[in-house]
This record gives structure tokens, sequence and C-alpha cells, in this order.
């Protein structure tokens, strides 16, 4: 079975920093872009955070998350993770990992068209 299961969610004060991760099952990682999605409380649309494509090709962030997010893999356990850092009550949102086979370059990104999704994990930054 197919799957995706994000962890590592929780309360933050503002400043602080949190490790999301996210671990797959039944396929293997390495082929497949895998990318960071998110949607704030009460937000119509999930939006992109960052991506990382198939075999590592390419990384992207968006803008408001460059610097201070860091999106990186370890095939051998096939997990996923995001680190967040400098975090900010505007970073409070659900947390989604995705993944899409043969992504070499993010091209699903923008329209987050991604075949496999994760649950999601709650981010709460706040005092």
């Amino acid at each position: 079975q197919v799957q995706l299961v994000e962890s590592g969610g929780g309360l933050v004060q503002p400043g602080g920093s949190l490790r999301l991760s996210c671990a797959a099952s039944g396929f293997s990682l390495n082929q497949y872009s895998v990318a960071w999605y998110r949607q704030a409380p009460g937000g119509k649309e999930r939006k992109g955070v960052a991506c990382k494509g198939a075999h590592d090709r390419t990384t992207y962030y968006e803008e408001l998350m460059e610097g201070r997010f860091t999106i990186s893999r370890d095939n051998a356990k096939n997990l996923v993770y995001l680190q967040m850092n400098s975090v900010s009550p505007e970073d409070t949102a659900v947390y989604y990992c995705v993944a899409q086979i043969y992504d070499y370059f993010c091209l699903h990104f923008a329209s987050g068209e991604f075949e496999y999704w994760g649950q999601g994990t709650q981010v709460t930054v706040s005092a």
C-alpha cells in the first residue's frame, strides 16, 4: 500500500525551530520528487513550501521560506524532512508531504498536481 505519513508537528514559539518528517511506504522515494505544502487556518488552498526533484536533481523553495526552511531526504530510510527555523505565527498551518514519480525538476510544484499526498500534520506557532 502506497502511503505518506507526516509527523513532527506541534506547538512552537515564535523564533523557534521544528523538524517535520514524512515516511513513505509502498514505493521508493528516490525516483520521486518530494515536496511540502501547507494550508493556513481558514485558507482555501494549499501553498507550496519547498520541493526536491527526483534523484535530487533540483531543490526549490518558495521565496518566503528560503533561508529559513530546508527540505531534505534520506533515501535509505525512505524519509523526507522539513527543517523549519525562525518560525513566525504566519507559518501556522497544516503541512502536507507529497510525491510525484519521475519529476526531476519539480515541474509539478507550481500546479500542485502530485500523485501522492499525506494526511498532514498541524504546526502552530504561538507564544
